[in-house]
């Protein structure tokens, strides 16, 4: 399977641009060099080339220098009393995971609560309970399609943000127990991971990711007597500095770039500005912001959306561009004005997006990845992301916009400074079309339909995007109903993996088996590109909001699919009119997925929908048309699977076919007459 895999990865390589494979060749050719100067280059870093380096005199004075460095997160002392007026009950919160985190209790991408116990088993799936090998990283075949491992559960392990309430339960108590705990797994992780090998330098971005956590921890932590040992201090930094020199040999750039060359980039400025003049580490900060500053242009649509087509994803990338960005600001520096108004609108769109409830569409895919994770709120509750931005950029329109918990951002600014997020500013937010990146968001009050008609994700080739052209979510009246199922697993299982991004999973109109774009069931993240979806036309105004939507993915059987989508605000009446035409006998499917909390009742030709105490009908009008309800899945986050159920509409027969549903608020039973 590895030599499978490889001799793919070759043929892909060699299909590019000649200067592209010229330095693929010579990057590739630096990684595996690696397996015998990784060694020599961990070996030679102890305390006398750190201070060389550092052009410092000793490890304290090393360590001072460091330590009194601007840092872009709030790293000072806190009472309890203060984070509790701004969130109620968030010191107990924090309190009671941080003692997790003292006992070594994670629970991580579906793991369910796990005790990880001592030392720590960097290398294992602790939910199949299975290990990688201790060899050299790029020896490791990771994905293990033979076997039900995940590595992202190693990965996330590792990344240590599990480590973060222990760090605000020593800022709010100076309990010297939380230091103590994190130093004990950071010197575990150093001696159980030497650089280059084991799987968790198998990929640039883990490495990356690290670097946020690790830098925050530092700050933290610096002062508290249980990290004045010298020889911790000399292999806490010397470990930081190689993951910085690693992540910078080993970046992850190719023909076209997403969220593991940015974390690679923003990661590379936050070890440049903590390391300071500190030997490479001017280098990694031009390199970093030279590459974000461009792949921000190419990444995110000029309208704000990620062109990775996923909603979890444009979170991720977002406090990948912020981080550096308020970074920057913490040590005076301005952030380029083209960057800065990118980032801007990137925090528009999550604004948009993020319904009044504070949930999030489950639009692509979602591993659950942050940048650093300091809050509370549910997974899915993206709005803190209009006010790290408005903060990142110093916009203070923006900010206003921000009418969530604070329990994220107030580790951000520290307490003084969240009056700039004041709700009282905060206002509604209007129907939005995203036009270059292909959304269409419907709103009023609190009716709030998310579609997709734009481009498939990573500039046409799949990522992390679904076949979900003309697919939608909807709430209205406050009640969620229809959503996609989300994406629930990667490598730990190609069939999982295929199933939740394949057109099926999506309330979007399937010609027989087909898939709108075509996809190797081998290759989990590329698809081809042949859906093509369009607007054709959109209307908003204050009665009514109109998509007419047409994709080509089935252009290749003659057949043409279109959308129409209207929403009646005062109402909440939403009308979704599909039009498949071509000719011959074909096979059709239109979907709903329901979520999960919604019931179901059969009433005659029509469809009673229950959620959240509202209730609702569906009408359905087309010839040739029968329904089934049918039990599914929902995966809310990644590796959970919650059951659920879709209503299914399918005819065979002749083309054209139209079909017209109508959901619509039940008549209340006063005036029904009942």
């Amino acid at each position: 399977m590895r030599l499978l895999e490889t001799t793919k990865r070759i043929r892909r390589i060699l299909g590019k641009s000649p200067g592209y494979v010229a330095r693929r060749a010579l990057h590739e050719g630096e990684r595996e060099i690696d397996r015998w100067l990784a060694p020599v280059r961990e070996r030679r870093l102890g305390k006398s080339r750190l201070l060389a380096l550092a052009q410092a005199t000793s490890v304290d004075q090393l360590w001072s220098r460091l330590r009194g460095a601007p840092f872009p997160a709030w790293t000072a002392p806190i009472e309890a009393r203060v984070l509790d007026e701004l969130v109620p009950g968030e010191s107990v919160r924090i309190l009671d995971a941080a003692e997790k985190a003292c006992r070594r209790i994670v629970d991580v991408l579906g793991t369910g609560p796990v005790a990880l116990g001592k030392p720590i088993d960097w290398a294992r799936d602790y939910r199949v309970g299975m290990d990688w090998p201790s060899a050299f990283a790029r020896s490791i075949d990771y994905v293990n399609r033979d076997r039900p491992s995940d590595v992202k559960v190693p990965w996330e392990i590792s990344r240590l943000q599990w480590l973060i309430p222990a760090g605000q339960a020593y800022l709010l108590t100076g309990d010297e127990r939380y230091a103590g705990a994190a130093r004990d797994v950071l010197m575990e992780w150093i001696s159980a991971n030497p650089l280059a090998y084991t799987v968790n330098w198998s990929c640039t971005m883990e490495a990356a990711m690290r670097l946020f956590t690790w830098t925050w921890l530092f700050h933290v932590f610096a002062g508290s007597n249980a990290w004045r040992d010298e020889h911790f201090r000399v292999r806490f930094l010397a470990c930081l500095y190689l993951h910085g020199d690693f992540t910078r040999r080993h970046i992850e750039v190719a023909d076209i770039n997403g969220n593991h060359y940015t974390a690679d980039l923003a990661g590379l400025v936050m070890a440049g500005y903590f390391f300071g003049e500190v030997g490479d580490a001017r280098r990694w900060r031009d390199i970093g912001w030279s590459g974000l500053r461009a792949e921000i242009e190419r990444q995110v649509f000029d309208d704000g959306v990620d062109y990775e087509a996923s909603v979890a994803y444009h979170r991720l990338v977002c406090e990948l561009f912020a981080w550096p960005a308020l970074f920057g600001q913490a040590v005076g520096e301005t952030v380029p004005t083209a960057y800065a108004k990118r980032l801007c609108a990137m925090g528009q769109f999550a604004s948009a997006y993020s319904r009044e409830d504070g949930t999030s569409p489950l639009w692509g895919d979602a591993d659950d990845a942050r940048a650093l994770p300091f809050g509370g709120q549910k997974l899915g509750d993206h709005r803190y992301l209009i006010g790290l931005v408005g903060i990142a950029v110093g916009n203070d329109e923006l900010a206003a916009k921000f009418n969530g918990s604070v329990s994220e951002l107030i580790w951000i600014t520290g307490p003084n400074k969240l009056a700039a997020l004041s709700t009282a500013l905060s206002r509604s937010v209007p129907s939005t079309a995203f036009t270059a990146g292909g959304v269409y968001i419907m709103r009023h009050n609190d009716h709030h339909v998310f579609i997709d008609c734009g481009p498939v994700g990573l500039a046409g080739r799949g990522g992390h995007g679904h076949n979900d052209a003309l697919s939608f979510e909807a709430r209205l009246n406050g009640a969620l109903l229809v959503v996609d199922r989300g994406s629930f697993a990667y490598t730990a299982s190609f069939e999982k993996r295929n199933e939740f991004r394949s057109t099926a999973s999506h309330n979007t109109p399937q010609v027989g088996q087909e898939e709108i774009n075509r996809f190797d069931p081998n290759d989990l993240w590329n698809m081809q590109n042949d859906a093509k979806a369009e607007c054709v036309s959109w209307r908003s105004n204050e009665v009514e909001d109109v998509l007419v939507g047409r994709h080509h993915g089935y252009q290749r059987l003659g057949i043409k699919v279109q959308r129409t989508i209207r929403l009646e605000k005062e109402t909440g009446c939403l009308d979704v009119a599909d039009r498949i035409e071509g000719e011959g006998f074909r096979q059709l499917t239109v979907p709903l997925h329901l979520a999960p909390q919604v019931s179901v009742t059969l009433l005659g030709t029509r469809v009673g929908l229950q959620s959240d105490d509202r209730e609702f009908i569906i009408v359905a009008e087309g010839e040739g048309w029968t329904l089934e309800v049918e039990p599914t899945t929902i995966s809310p986050s990644y590796g959970v699977l919650v059951p659920s159920k879709r209503l299914v509409w399918r005819r065979t027969g002749s083309l054209p076919a139209s079909l017209h549903l109508a959901i619509q608020p039940a008549p209340s039973k006063a005036n029904s007459g009942s």
